[in-house]
């Protein structure tokens, strides 16, 4: 072998070699990574598709939705609150993860502020209360009133224990003065179920879970939890117009790193702003029966902390342990 084939050898293997020095995370440095903390095929991972699609165009990036579950969700923010710099990611998540589980566990794993900076929030969801057909009311009015009048059935169904359904009741219970047991499901199927079939008289539960029975005529409606009437169920009162004076939504929303530099930050919040006020975007959200929401870093801060504000005395008050 002459000196220039040597020569040309040990090139290639030091190339070689600090190829094989990148890690994968290292060869993907350039993309970004929207983190669901929930199993595909729910809203959050929805939401994530529909933006991570978008905001890739936007970006001329490559956007990757990864599903990390467990613990409630809290997993995947524990995971996430020590990424390094390098890294484009973001948490998609809820009041159960970032309002809470930190008020409910003694050992959460991470801190809302300390570890994570908002960026945008992406959508926001209102709360139904819903009989069974067997209730003999068809006002929310006539609902207080008869619990009242029958004490042993003020049984409220909720899909989960801790779950944000789970407080609203407790907020409607206090809000009504009606004192009621809160009776949590593994899920929001089996309440449906229940509900149907007489075994529970009261569900809450988000407004999108319950609108298809509601719209084959299984279980009615008696009010929805926003300012206004929702636009998938413009026919169902608002709590206020009801007669309860009580607004309660919840949100998705996407949060970083706190050790994501400012100037990154600011500019995946615009794109992402961009992408909320798409067309196109809102109306892939509308079709999935969420409501598309645009904000700012300090927009989504401000709503995080009146709604902190809102909630977290109902959760302390509660005194409901995990």
């Amino acid at each position: 072998m002459t000196p220039s084939s040597l020569l040309r050898r040990s090139f290639l293997g030091l190339a070689l070699g600090a190829a094989c020095l990148v890690s994968p995370a290292q060869a993907q440095d350039n993309s970004v990574r929207i983190v669901v903390p929930y199993a595909p095929g729910g809203s959050s991972d929805r939401a994530a598709r529909i933006i991570g699609e978008k905001l890739g165009a936007k970006l001329g990036q490559t956007v990757i939705v990864e599903n990390k579950t467990g613990a409630g969700g809290r997993l995947a923010a524990q995971q996430l609150r020590g990424a390094p710099a390098s890294q484009n990611v973001m948490l998609l998540a809820n009041p159960a993860i970032m309002v809470v589980a930190p008020l409910v566990f003694k050992d959460n794993g991470y801190d809302p502020d300390k570890d994570f900076q908002p960026l945008s929030q992406v959508s926001s969801y209102e709360f139904g209360l819903a009989v069974a057909s067997a209730v003999p009311v068809k006002q929310l009015t006539h609902l207080l009133a008869w619990l009242r009048a029958n004490p042993e059935k003020a049984n409220f169904g909720v899909p989960a224990t801790g779950s944000l359904p789970h407080f609203f009741a407790l907020m409607t219970g206090e809000k009504a003065q009606v004192k009621a047991q809160v009776v949590g499901y593994r899920g929001s199927g089996p309440l449906i179920t229940d509900l149907i079939g007489g075994q529970i008289p009261v569900a809450f539960d988000t407004l999108d879970t319950l609108l298809p029975q509601y719209e084959g005529g299984k279980l009615r409606i008696l009010a929805s939890s926003g300012a206004a009437r929702s636009g998938f169920a413009p026919d169902i009162p608002t709590y206020k117009e009801a007669g309860l004076d009580l607004v309660a939504t919840g949100w998705n929303a996407l949060f970083v790193p706190a050790s994501m530099p400012k100037d990154r930050l600011e500019r995946l919040a615009s794109a992402v702003r961009e992408v909320m006020n798409d067309p196109d975007t809102q109306r892939k959200f509308r079709d999935a029966k969420m409501t598309p929401v645009a904000s700012t870093p300090a927009q989504t801060s401000a709503m995080l902390k009146a709604y902190r504000t809102q909630w977290a005395p109902v959760v302390q008050k509660s005194g409901y342990q995990p």
